[in-house]
């Protein structure tokens, strides 16, 4: 049987396969730690610097610790940390007011970071479940989250987020007008300069438990999140989203988790052309974490699940 012959017998792939020089000079993506932001849990509450149990390696810190880990971030090249306070449960209420409070947790961590690490961004959640005696994102009234009544307060918490120093704040509650809303409220107030990294594409997933645990929101949850967060069969509707939310002001987009939405992450790079970023979520990292502790698998698959971030478009990625 004669072999089949290509039309260019000569053309070979693998010539730029053979040495580790050669396939630097073919790689098309790369990945540096300028292309990261790093999320911390913050608490006042017994037990800080103590393991996460669902998040191996990850740790509750204090206000102090999370400052270290700032200049630790300034060290490695990391440009910038997000924030997510564990409050005291006593400090949770149906109406949220620690959310707007000055000098509530995730504020006063602001204000340590800039001071300690001024080069180094920080950003913020936006969302009231940390705070709400419900574990919703937002005010519930007879088991309905509300909408407007929501981003009234969401506009607070982003305000005072802005007057404590935060670079970028990042909303993810997933109501509706919400970024058109604080826009508006940071412009009035003169904090033109704050970055709006908007959670646009945020679905109603199960990856998220390991995080609920670390913010202490996991017990206090009632019901589900299916009424604001989108549902994971749909990815026209996240361009739908990420439209609105640039149009109303915002800077940058997220797209959350990750790789089980990279296709999603795909299709609003190549529609939008915007700054593009992805959530790595706690149940992805807890996932690769213990498998690597296991010995199932090797801890390359870290930088190769973070490759795939980038040759998916995204411009960078938060990640444990």
């Amino acid at each position: 049987m004669t072999p089949i012959q290509a039309p260019f017998p000569g053309l070979r792939f693998r010539r730029l396969r053979r040495t580790a020089a050669l396939r630097d000079l073919a790689q098309e993506h790369r990945l540096s730690v300028k292309d990261l932001i790093w999320p911390v849990f913050v608490t006042d509450v017994p037990g800080a610097d103590v393991e996460v149990p669902s998040m191996p390696g990850v740790t509750r810190r204090t206000i102090d610790g999370v400052a270290r880990a700032a200049e630790e971030a300034a060290t490695l090249g990391i440009p910038a940390i997000c924030l997510f306070p564990y409050t005291d449960p006593a400090l949770k209420t149906e109406t949220c007011e620690e959310a707007w409070n000055p000098e509530n947790l995730s504020n006063r961590a602001v204000r340590a970071i800039k001071a300690a690490v001024p080069e180094v961004a920080v950003m913020t959640d936006v969302a009231l479940d940390p705070y709400n005696a419900l574990g919703h994102d937002g005010i519930v009234r007879d088991g309905v989250i509300l909408n407007d009544e929501t981003v009234e307060a969401l506009v607070r918490m982003a305000l005072a987020q802005a007057e404590a120093g935060a670079d970028i704040l990042g909303p993810s509650d997933m109501m509706d007008g919400r970024i058109g809303a604080m826009r508006a409220g940071l412009e009035a107030a003169g904090h033109r300069d704050v970055a709006i990294l908007s959670y646009a594409a945020k679905y109603a997933s199960a990856f998220y438990g390991p995080f609920r645990d670390a913010v202490g929101a996991s017990g206090a949850l009632k019901g589900d999140k299916k009424t604001y967060q989108m549902n994971p069969g749909n990815s026209d509707e996240a361009l739908r989203l990420v439209a609105r939310d640039l149009s109303e002001g915002a800077d940058m987009v997220m797209v959350k988790p990750g790789m089980p939405y990279l296709d999603i992450c795909a299709r609003v790079k190549t529609a939008f052309g915007v700054p593009t970023y992805a959530y790595q979520v706690s149940g992805e990292y807890a996932m690769l974490k213990g498998a690597i502790r296991n010995g199932w698998v090797k801890d390359e698959v870290i930088v190769e699940s973070l490759m795939a971030f980038r040759r998916a478009g995204c411009d960078g990625v938060l990640t444990y």
